[in-house]
Order: C-alpha cells, then structure tokens, then sequence
C-alpha cells in the first residue's frame, strides 16, 4: 500500500491514520484501574522507538513474550473451533462455488487501548456477513504503538462458528511513516543454529490465542537482496511450523527479491518465490485485468490455485461507489480470474453520520454485501457494485444437532432474556454472535416483498432479532438458513417468534433436498404453527419427513390477511431431545480489583457450552446482566454500591447449545 495512496486518503479524511500512521490518535482515556482492563495484544518484533510511548499504549517485545507469564491470556485466548463448513446450491445463477473467494481485511479498533472483550457501546462494526468470507485479516499496527496484532478473542470467536479463519498481522510501515528497517531485521534474525525465533513466536502465539496464523506486510524501504533472503527463510519457516498447528500465512505484494519495497499488482518474478512460500497472496491495488491474467496463469504454472491470490479492492473511502473492474476478476460470462480482497470494508460503518444506529449499519452492510436488491436470490443487474453474493456463493456451517440460534449479531441497545430486558446499557461483543442465516434475505412472493431486518427494539434473547415487516399481499416465503441436519425420529424444530402487529398466519418450512438447480427454490414442506401477540415457543415434529433423511433448508412461510404486518422471529432450534442444562462453573473468583472495577476467572466447564453469562444480584433480588463471553475469564469496570450494600453478590452461568442455563456459580466482592 504506496504512501502516494496512503497521503490521498488521509487528506480525504478517512480513518487511515489509526492503522498506519506513527503517533496512535486513540490513545486510552484515562481510567483509575487501567491495569486491570485487558486489551488486545500488540508487540514490536524486538526492539522499540526511540522515546516513550504515548499515553494508553504499552512497548512489547514479541521475543520477549511468554504464554505463562501473559496476565491477560486468559481474556484474549479465542475459544471456539474453527466450524468446517458446506456450499449449498448457490442461491442465484451467477454465484459460483470452487472459484473466487473473499478476503476482508479489516480495522475493528485501534492498535493500543482496544478492549479483549467488547465493550459499553452499539457502535461497533459487528460483521454478519461471514459465509461470503474465505479468510479475516485483523487489521492494524502502527510504529508508534506496535506492528504485530493478535485479534480480539470475540472476533475468532465469531468467524469461527462461521467457519471462517482469522489471521493476525504483521505490518512493517514505510519509512514515510516512521518505519525503521530494524524492525524487519529484528522480524527475520536468525539464531546460532539458523532458524528464525521469531517465527516461532509467531507460531506459539496464534496457538495459545486460538486464530489461525498471520498476514505478512513488509513495507519498509531501504533493504538489499541479502534481507529479500533472510524475509524469504523466515516465511518458510513460517509456514512450516504453522503448517503443522492448522495455520497459514499470507502475504502482501510488497517487499521484491532485491530487498527493495515495489509494489507488483501481479505475481511475478519479483514475489513468487514469496507467495510460493506462502499461502496466498494479496496483490496490490495497482493491477490491471491484464496483470492479472497472467497472476494467475503464472500461479497454476508454479502448480498452486489462482484463487490463492487476492486482488487488493479499497473500499475505505468510497465503499460500494468506488469504481472497480470486476470482470478483470471475477467475470460474469466466464471463469473467474482470481479472488477478491476487500480492504477496510468497515467502511459500511465509518461512513454513516454520527448517531447512527446498529439498523442503519446493517442496512448498509447488506447492502455491500448482498447488492442493491438486497435479496441474493434477485440481485439488480444495473447494481454498478458487483456485490459478494452476485458471484460468490455463499457457505454455512449449520451441520449437527442441536442447532438453535437467537439470531443475536454481537451487539445491541439492551440485553434481553426470556423475551425480558435484563440490562438496559448497550454493549458489543462479537463472541457473543450466533451463527446467523447465509443469504440474506432470500423471500419469494408473488406480492410485494415485505422487509426483513435484524432489529434491535426487541428480541428473545441477546440484542436482536428479526423483524418482517410489510402488506402481506400473498404468502411471503423466507429462507433461513442452509443445512445439512440429520433428521431422526424424535427430531424437533422450534420457533420462538411474536406478531407485533397485524394478522399473519406462520408456517414452519422443511426442505429435504437441495433446489433443482442454482437459483431455483427449495421444494418446502410446510407445517403450521401458534402465533400470539407476546412471545411463544411453538415446537413442531416433523411427521411425515423420512427419518434418516437430511434437512437441507429451513425458512418461514408468513400469510397475512390484509392490513400491515409486523412479525418478530427471536429462536429457532432444532433438537432430537429435550435440552440438558451444562455443569455449574467451578471455582468462580475474583481475580483482581480496584474500586468497582472488578476481574473474574473460572475454570472452564465441559461438553457443549455456548457461553457464559455473569449477572448482578441487586438488594431487591433483581438479576442484572454485566455480561457475557465465550472465555473463562471477564472484566467488569465501574461498579458501584447500590441500595446501601455492603457486598456485590454476583451469579455466573454456563450457557449450552439450546440456550439452557446452569445453577449458578456465586461470588461476593466487598466494597
């Protein structure tokens, strides 16, 4: 990424310079217990600048790090397993599966002072979009704060249960920009048997964080071709160690084999041997259609996919009204050239006027995501942004029973449990997100279409749930979700959903097999539900579907009967039992405390646990939520006493696949 382009953007006012610039402009606002906050984690490869650093940010060393002498491990170590994942037939005739795929590379925060674990606010770029998406590069890093970032613990979380992997980045700014190129020489130091420790730092710290391996950007000026040597041996010993712990490595067209920084926009003589010791690789924006023909003629000659390499689309400024040549990647008329990198697709965030809402930031992501039409079964063929479901089609990792989902996105304006708030204070935290529908939003009438959102005034359990709103002129089908669940004999699917307005009859939708072809509807059963003006659970077996077969879709079909309607679907589960309620979490402390800032720990519980939940017991009884995570550790700041108490009475729950709750485990803080 050129300084030239760099210098354009910033002067146009984007949020550029938190990720690249020296002097970090989010430095922490001061807190009376910031030792006790965990943040994410951020190194330099060794050596620091010179100085001391700004306020909230913390100088590390990257060789100097330790798993067991990480205080904040604990809060920062992801917790889900990355989820293998299906394509389902693709949802219109132009997506097309085993060909391009997405890359995202993307700012969640600053590099210093970003919270592990979510934090007090809606405003958050809570991606949703995850089945589009082939790899997540946590963006970020700056000379004066760090140059190597580990994601947040919430963000794995939540790719992961999507099946998506996520990689760390290191990134080696421009000279311009105060990079030093000692800090690539430290990167790629050898030791006295030859190998390179940093690497294997590298290794040991995506492993004890949970993700799935690093983004390499070398962009510091000034090398030779003996360091273009000592890059290429420590890549390879990269992949190598990584190989063997499930990562991979990607990386940036940007450093040659002179040493010298040049960017390409093609693979060529100048980085194969880089992207041949590599994964994949991210070719910079500066490609044309022809250099990319011959990118990937020249991967499948070097015997490696030509979707192993992504073509750099900036999007931070100008989003889905930038111009951009898809047919030089990925062509409608015929097989796609490469893949897609989008870089800084937050933009779909950044952009709104301050005071938005999560619904005006899910508008505008699906937008980008799903097109104009804002149905990837119809996408609008005068849409000038080729959105990701147009051509891409779309993955799903809703495999095994039992399945249920909230359809929470990982942020919200309140808590809600059993339909009831139980915390009016907004909040964000993606490890929290459940795995969400693939397509949105597939309905297919013959009326007008009604609108579906996630929506954020209401909802089941979480921050939200889904909204249909509209006439109902003719029944309304809605795709939910592309599965592959075993159907056996006692096999039970569960809505939990409300009409908020209007009149609408609800049925459940079944499909057994696959549609008969790309685009074309799943052939559903349907089964009739109860629906009331207040949230119900209807749970319905599904007589007459052969067991031993497979559920390949669920969905909705709503028919009104004039007037307008607003429906809420809040759960749906899918179950061969009646659910079992995890063990009490054991040995629940209080780790650490100043004022009301308070840290917990706990040992993490077994079997199936979707989460943990940690409430407040008031003097009155009322349960108040401060929190979930999928981690065994949590922070809560700024606590004070209530009512006149003398001790803070606190429950934690472990929270299994089906949304059944444990007894709690309790604690007591004195204040």
């Amino acid at each position: 990424m050129n300084p030239t382009r760099r210098t354009v953007l910033l002067a146009a006012g984007t949020g550029a310079a938190a990720a690249l610039l020296p002097a970090p402009s989010a430095a922490a606002e001061p807190r009376a217990a910031a030792a006790l906050q965990p943040y994410a984690s951020y190194w330099y490869p060794d050596s620091f600048p010179s100085g001391t650093p700004g306020a909230g940010i913390t100088w590390r060393s990257l060789k100097a790090w330790r798993a067991a002498d990480d205080a904040d491990l604990a809060f920062n170590a992801a917790s889900v397993p990355l989820a293998a994942r299906f394509t389902p037939t693709p949802a219109n005739t132009t997506a097309r599966s085993g060909q391009a795929r997405i890359q995202s590379l993307v700012s969640f925060g600053p590099t210093a002072s970003n919270p592990s674990q979510g934090a007090a606010n809606a405003d958050y770029y809570a991606l949703t979009h995850w089945s589009y998406v082939d790899e997540l590069i946590f963006w970020g890093g700056s000379s004066g704060e760090g140059l190597i970032l580990a994601p947040n613990a919430p963000i794995v979380d939540a790719a992961h249960r999507h099946g998506v992997p996520v990689l760390g980045n290191v990134f080696l700014p421009p000279v311009a920009y105060g990079g030093q190129l000692q800090w690539t020489r430290d990167l790629v130091q050898k030791d006295a048997s030859g190998h390179y420790p940093l690497a294997a730092q590298l290794v040991a710290v995506a492993e004890a964080y949970g993700f799935d391996g690093w983004f390499i950007n070398a962009e510091t000026s000034g090398g030779n071709a003996a360091l273009a040597t000592d890059m290429l041996g420590f890549l390879t010993e990269l992949k190598t160690l990584g190989t063997a712990k499930g990562q991979r490595v990607t990386w940036y067209d940007s450093m040659t084999v002179s040493g010298s920084v040049s960017w390409q926009g093609a693979l060529n003589n100048q980085n194969r041997v880089f992207f041949q010791a590599a994964d994949s690789m991210f070719v910079d924006f500066r490609w044309s259609a022809s250099s990319l023909v011959s990118s990937g003629t020249t991967a499948q000659q070097l015997g490696r996919s030509r979707y192993e390499l992504w073509a750099g689309v900036d999007v931070e400024a100008n989003g889905w009204n930038r111009s951009v040549n898809w047919d030089a990647m990925v062509p409608s008329g015929s097989a796609h050239v490469v893949s897609v990198g989008f870089y800084r697709p937050e933009w779909t965030r950044n952009h709104l006027p301050a005071g938005r809402t999560p619904g005006d930031f899910h508008a505008a992501d699906d937008r980008f995501w799903t097109g104009r039409s804002l149905d990837p079964a119809k996408p609008d063929a005068t849409d000038t942004w080729r959105a990701p479901a147009v051509s891409v089609a779309d993955r799903s990792t809703v495999t095994s029973v039992p399945f249920a989902s909230t359809f929470n996105t990982g942020h919200g304006l309140r808590w809600y449990e059993d339909g009831k708030v139980t915390s009016t204070a907004a909040w964000n935290h993606l490890g929290l997100q459940d795995r969400l529908p693939s397509r949105r939003w597939v309905v297919r009438t013959t009326g007008a279409r009604p609108a579906v959102t996630f929506d954020f005034a209401d909802a089941w359990s979480g921050g939200s749930s889904v909204l249909v709103a509209g006439a109902l002129d003719a029944p309304a089908t809605l795709d939910l979700y592309a599965t592959r669940l075993p159907i056996g004999e006692d096999t039970v699917v569960e809505l939990t959903h409300r009409a908020e307005s209007g009149s609408v009859t609800v049925e459940l939708a079944v499909a057994t097999v696959e549609p008969s072809g790309a685009g074309q509807p799943y052939a559903y059963t349907y089964f009739p539900v109860t629906v009331g003006s207040g949230w119900g659970t209807s749970t319905v077996r599904l007589t007459g579907l052969p067991a031993g077969g497979t559920v390949h879709g669920l969905g909705v079909r709503l028919t009104g009967s004039g007037g307008a309607v607003k429906w809420r679907l809040g759960g749906l589960a899918v179950r061969n039992q009646a659910a079992q309620s995890p063990s009490v979490p054991a040995d629940l402390a209080i780790t650490g405390a100043t004022g009301g800032d308070l840290r917990f720990a706990w040992r993490a519980v077994p079997g199936d646990v979707r989460h943990y939940t940690l409430h407040r017991v008031l003097p009155d009884g009322t349960r108040r939520f401060l929190g979930g995570t999928a981690q065994r550790a949590f922070f809560v700041g700024g606590l004070t006493p209530e009512g006149g108490e003398s001790t803070a009475r606190f429950e934690l729950r472990a929270v299994g696949e089906l949304y059944t709750a444990s007894a709690p485990a309790t604690v007591t803080h004195t204040w």
